[in-house]
């Protein structure tokens, strides 16, 4: 059985999982692969470059996030951890590890397929990821990169230098959850790797000057913050 579109590595141990996301990968135009240990998952991510993959933590021969960092190592394609834990400090684990989303077991197939659709297009826009003095809109939002404005339909914001960089490291991301941890080392540097209360002061003022547009900002509950137009 197989789609004609991207490939989609699913890696869980759960025959029944792979029962019910086979054929509704092939049916939404997927090209399903399958692997149930993280040794297979690798070999298949290594033989057969999927364009994304869903991965379970809970595998049999291998932690799921040792299993991500092995795969970082030569993909960059999306990741999708798809698991039954569901603490806080696993999403942050994952996500701080390289996945790129989270989607908590049970989940409903409608949404599992949303969050391809969005991982999917993250990677084609970074394959051509805007130059340094490009322009990207968002909505109400227009950022200039090369010249570091930002406009609110049609006005200019007046951003402090690190609200801009926090703007900036959440644009890049593509409409990707970036962690506290990620944001607080790449805006204010790792000795601030911890100060979360610090980063949701200067959210709280960025969502204040994005006015209308403050929406666009999500936040990810104790894990991290979004910019993107879709739920």
């Amino acid at each position: 059985m197989s789609g004609a579109g991207p490939r989609v590595l699913v890696i869980d141990d759960e025959a029944q999982i792979h029962r019910f996301l086979g054929p509704a990968l092939a049916a939404a135009g997927y090209e399903p692969l399958r692997a149930e240990t993280a040794a297979e998952g690798l070999r298949l991510a290594a033989t057969r470059a999927p364009a994304l993959v869903l991965l379970d933590l809970g595998l049999p021969d291998l932690d799921g996030k040792e299993a991500l960092a092995r795969l970082r190592a030569f993909s960059a394609a999306p990741v999708i951890v798809v698991s039954a834990r569901d603490r806080e400090a696993e999403k942050v684990a994952a996500l701080d590890a390289g996945a790129d989303d989270y989607v908590e077991k049970p989940f409903a197939l409608a949404e599992l397929l949303a969050r391809i659709r969005a991982g999917l297009r993250r990677a084609a826009a970074a394959a051509g990821e805007p130059d340094p003095g490009g322009v990207v809109r968002l909505g109400l939002l227009e950022v200039d990169l090369g010249r570091r404005l930002a406009r609110l339909a049609g006005e200019a914001l007046k951003l402090t230098p690190r609200e801009w960089e926090l703007l900036v490291v959440l644009l890049k991301a593509g409409g990707r959850v970036v962690t506290q941890r990620q944001l607080l080392t790449a805006v204010w540097g790792p000795a601030h790797a911890e100060d979360a209360q610090y980063l949701r002061v200067y959210v709280g003022h960025l969502r204040q000057k994005l006015g209308p547009a403050a929406a666009l900002l999500r936040t990810e509950p104790a894990v991290g913050y979004r910019l993107a137009e879709e739920g």
